[in-house]
């Protein structure tokens, strides 16, 4: 092995993400954008995340409904389902590099309002500011960390993927611990996270400033969609994609968003300890995103998309008809199975039109967001109508939708 393959001990954290790092070879600066990507993802969705867990605070103090509760969420999900995909048109064609630590100081700012907001539209404006700052950081991260992937697209996108679901799994702890027994205003100290998030991508941004200025010096290669498919075909295999991701997203909304009642109202815990029962379920989301990726790359992508969304079924069936212990026990192997699929469609669909990743990033992680907005909303409503029971009852079916995977066309790695 040549000297060139070897890092130097004395290369700090810091040196991995600067401009030019003495004696790093391009594979291990690759490793450390993406384990930097990673950890800002954790700490994005776990600020993200305080909004969904901080909900039965906000419903005691000012008397809200599951309705309002619902539009909470949607005001988040839909500003940054709406953005997305044109931050992601906007920088394919031009690439901004210190993006992500600018998208970053709109959840700052989020945060300091919804601390401080004392009426319903300023809880919403806080929270859409919040979304602001997610359209930004979730394609420009994902288009980065295709860049940094070495051609291991999908291990660096669940790797990507898994920071964000594990802040999103933390998100609900610091609540319980934190801001249920310290009130909303606790939520300002978390603004210092943000700050945190601001200074890492900004080490980002440079690695991804150098990245680009090497990649122009070299001759452009063509990149269409996949050999032999004609356009409609990748358009409708991508209009199947999105609806796997309505299918996930929705049931994944009445999870995220109303598990922690559905446990109070029907076995009668309390707040703190429904929370510890949401962390279960988002600790084994997080676990599960891991894996969905590096097994596309072995096996393919098609694959992982098939067991990951219609394989939940038995389980999402039977979740609304046992009791506490074994509600618990079966909301991991749901996590650990449908966290392995947005990674996976994720990837698919970039393999389909390579041209357009921070478009196709942006369009499923926008439409992922909108639909978990929508979803929240139309359960709300669902709930305050008939009952949390009721609701995941219904939901309990929408994995069968994964049955159009046998519709997408198999890549080379699906053959």
């Amino acid at each position: 092995m040549s000297t060139e393959t070897v890092v130097a001990p004395s290369v700090s954290p810091t040196e991995l993400l600067s401009e030019q790092a003495p004696g790093v070879t391009r594979e291990q600066t690759v490793f450390a954008i993406l384990a930097a990507l990673s950890l800002s993802h954790l700490l994005n969705d776990l600020m993200q995340s305080l909004i969904p867990a901080v909900y039965p605070v906000l419903k005691d103090k000012y008397s809200l409904t599951f309705t309002q509760i619902g539009f909470i969420t949607f005001a988040f999900q839909v500003t940054a389902s709406l953005l997305q995909p044109l931050v992601g048109m906007v920088t394919d064609r031009r690439p901004w590099p210190f993006s992500l630590a600018t998208g970053m100081a709109f959840t700052f700012v989020g945060l300091i309002l919804i601390s401080v907001a004392n009426s319903f539209p300023l809880i919403l404006i806080a929270a859409a500011l919040v979304g602001v700052g997610s359209s930004v950081f979730h394609p420009e991260a994902s288009r980065v960390s295709r860049m940094a992937s070495g051609g291991r697209h999908g291990f660096a996108q669940s790797l990507f993927q898994v920071g964000g679901n594990g802040g999103t799994a933390l998100g609900p702890l610091l609540a319980a611990y934190i801001v249920v027994p310290r009130g909303q205003a606790s939520i300002a100290w978390f603004s210092i996270v943000a700050l945190l998030a601001m200074a890492v991508l900004y080490g980002v941004g440079r690695w991804y400033r150098n990245h680009l200025a090497s990649r122009a010096a070299r001759p452009k290669k063509a990149a269409g969609p996949v050999t032999g498919l004609s356009q409609r075909r990748v358009a409708w295999s991508i209009a199947i994609l999105l609806v796997l991701v309505f299918s996930k997203y929705f049931y994944m909304a009445s999870l995220t968003s109303y598990y922690t009642f559905y446990l109070i109202e029907r076995f009668g815990v309390p707040v703190d300890t429904a929370q510890l029962y949401l962390f279960l379920f988002l600790a084994a989301v997080a676990v599960g995103t891991i894996a969905g990726g590096p097994i596309g790359d072995r096996i393919g992508f098609k694959r992982v998309i098939w067991g990951s969304i219609l394989g939940v079924l038995p389980f999402s069936i039977v979740l609304p008809h046992v009791g506490l212990f074994w509600t618990a026990v079966l909301s991991v192997p749901i996590g650990l199975i449908l966290a392995s699929a947005f990674s996976a469609i994720i990837v698919y669909a970039q393999e389909l039109l390579p041209s357009r990743v921070g478009m196709i990033a942006g369009l499923f992680f926008g439409f992922a967001f909108g639909i978990a907005g929508v979803g929240a909303a139309v359960l709300g409503r669902l709930a305050d109508a008939t009952s949390i029971i009721f609701v995941y009852q219904v939901c309990a079916y929408l994995p069968a939708i994964g049955l159009l995977t046998a519709f997408l066309p198999n890549l080379k790695r699906d053959q």
